[in-house]
């Protein structure tokens, strides 16, 4: 109690603290995407019952890894090296990592899984069955345990990114468990406004899937040690996300315009 109230009364922390939440949300909005676009394959009914139960998950998850946060930071150990001498860049550095730890296997094994899952779904959207409208978000494509299945996994990769950059961010446990919980919190709100955007507005769909798309790919960079600013990957999503609410507005005037005046 004693060192919860010395945190309370130091500004470095609560500096520590606002970022680290400010950082764990926008490290969920890939979290998010993912469970609003998988929940949308669902009956209707039980769509809101699979994100809530998606965000728990996360949410028992991190709080699970940060009570045993001592193994979590000896995962970025290395298991193992395959030597090789790579080509350098222009500072004289290896441009990849021949070193890898269960973090970066993790992360490796995590972005193919979004690759995989991406790429499957926007072939699935631009060359659909004959018979069947890719757009109509009415009929389940998904059974209900396939989705928690393919949730948990996503969850588990995003998990300890998350408490890894937490770990990065402070040493106190308190800071992190708050951070923690206040961004599963805000998950847990926007689940429904945006699992409901997506469902409004069907080709959203084919923008949020290039962003899963672009994540696999900056995971499996990241676990081969290149590392790409997390702030310029953002940046292009929020600039993306913008040109679509553009066109999105430009074809509802159209829309609007076309409708026979009464």
């Amino acid at each position: 109690m004693d060192s919860i109230m010395v945190l309370l009364a130091d500004p470095a922390a609560w500096a520590a603290l606002i970022t680290l939440v400010v950082l764990e949300v926008v490290l969920g909005i890939d979290n998010l995407i993912f469970i609003s676009i998988l929940s949308n394959k669902l009956p209707e009914h039980q769509q809101q019952k699979a994100r809530r139960i998606g965000i728990g998950l996360a949410l028992v998850m991190r709080l699970a890894l940060l009570s045993i946060i001592a193994w979590i930071v000896g995962l970025t150990q290395v298991v193992f090296d395959l030597g090789l001498t790579g080509p350098v860049n222009e500072h004289g550095q290896p441009a990849f990592e021949t070193a890898f730890s269960w973090r970066d296997l993790i992360l490796i094994a995590g972005g193919l899984f979004l690759v995989w899952k991406a790429t499957k779904e926007i072939h699935h959207t631009v060359d659909p069955t004959p018979t069947e409208d890719v757009f109509d978000t009415s009929k389940a494509t998904l059974s209900f345990g396939s989705a928690i299945f393919q949730i948990i996994l996503l969850d588990m990769v995003f998990s300890i990114d998350s408490i890894l950059t937490a770990v990065g961010m402070t040493e106190h446990l308190p800071i992190m468990v708050v951070a923690v919980i206040t961004a599963v919190i805000v998950m847990l709100l926007a689940a429904d406004p945006l699992a409901n955007f997506i469902k409004r507005n069907p080709t959203v769909v084919m923008l949020a899937l290039g962003f899963l798309l672009m994540i696999g790919v900056v995971l499996i960079a990241d676990g081969f040690g290149v590392h790409v600013p997390k702030g310029y990957i953002y940046a292009a999503m929020a600039f993306s996300a913008m040109v679509e609410g553009l066109n999105m507005m430009s074809r509802r005037r159209q829309q609007s315009r076309a409708a026979p005046k009464e």
